[in-house]
């Protein structure tokens, strides 16, 4: 096997190989936009392209050095690790974050630990929820749970209206909304500049669509939507306490599937999950199956890595400290 830097002509070839929307072409372009390097390799066999690999290099303020990621990547091989701690020295990271889009097996944690990866903090959660696309709306609406049917039927009883609107309008709600949440929940969030560059960016590549709900004429919720080969997700969400009773995000989710069975998707990977969370709660009313993957691993490749370590547990626990006394901004 062979790997090559690839330029923009392979940017076709690239995305049919790619396994998941972070790792498209079009993702890498919004985060380069957001002042990142992007590095995206190819996997080559008899001149074959077979697998592609982006890895985003993000500058740590008033240094030199970088930390790299490759997020939902392939299953790593150790020669592709071998030429990420490479390039890794080349780009002074400190380490490079792999999170590989692969279900948790033995094969694929003993190549990371022989390839001196160590388990590292994560940026998704471990394990997800898939729901079976290929399943009728009557086999579907069956397996959820009885509370999830009756909210779906009040929302639709109540007038909640479904819509995919992609219009700088309905954006623009959802963003306020964004706001609105993060403050009430008390999270923080990407900056309003991140979000306005990733749909000037990936809505256009077919990647992101956006969902609505409104009631009496004003949009309550809204969600982000991502399509990618055969798949289709939900990252963002975002909605208002006003008219909370109407049980609109049980009709959002419900619409959302009809709108992957419509696509001819397979899957809906519901983006997350953590135990006694609240949007744990709300997604296991749809009886999705759960999946756990290969978890968070760091390949250092610089001697300054304990030290990161040190400080970036210092630092969530002072941004953990920080969100009881401020309410994160957006």
């Amino acid at each position: 096997m062979e790997i090559k830097i690839l330029t923009e002509k392979d940017r076709e070839n690239f995305d049919k190989v790619s396994v998941h929307p972070l790792q498209s072409w079009a993702w890498g372009d919004f985060r380069a936009q957001t002042g990142n390097k992007i590095v995206r390799l190819g996997l080559f066999e008899k001149e074959k392209l077979i697998a592609g690999v982006q890895v985003i290099f993000s500058k740590i303020p008033h240094t030199k050095l970088t930390i790299g990621t490759v997020i939902k990547g392939i299953d790593p091989t150790p020669q592709l690790l071998k030429y990420l701690t490479e390039l890794g020295h080349k780009e002074a990271a400190i380490f490079i974050k792999l999170e590989p889009n692969v279900l948790k097996n033995p094969k694929t944690e003993k190549t990371l630990k022989k390839s001196g990866c160590l388990l590292g903090k994560r940026l998704f959660t471990p394990t997800t929820f898939w729901l079976d696309l290929r399943k009728s709306e009557q086999e579907l609406l069956a397996s959820f749970t009885s509370k999830t049917r009756y909210n779906i039927k009040l929302a639709t009883k109540k007038g909640v209206i479904f819509k995919v609107d992609n219009s700088s309008k309905a954006f623009k709600k959802y963003l306020a909304l964004t706001k609105e949440t993060t403050q009430r929940q008390g999270f923080y969030a990407h900056s309003q500049k991140y979000h306005q560059a990733m749909w000037e960016t990936l809505n256009p590549a077919g990647i992101a669509h956006l969902l609505t709900a409104t009631f009496q004429k004003e949009i309550i919720t809204t969600w982000i939507v991502f399509i990618w080969n055969g798949f289709l997700y939900y990252p963002y969400g975002a909605s208002t306490e006003k008219f909370k009773n109407v049980m609109a995000n049980n009709l959002m989710m419900w619409e959302a599937i009809k709108f992957g069975k419509e696509k001819g998707l397979k899957t809906f990977d519901l983006w997350g999950r953590e135990e006694g969370k609240g949007f744990t709660k709300f997604k296991e009313g749809y009886s999705p199956k759960v999946v756990e993957f290969s978890g968070s691993w760091d390949l250092p490749t610089s001697s300054y890595y304990p030290a990161y370590r040190s400080l970036e547990r210092l630092r969530w626990a002072f941004l953990r400290f920080k969100t009881k006394l401020v309410k994160p901004s957006f």
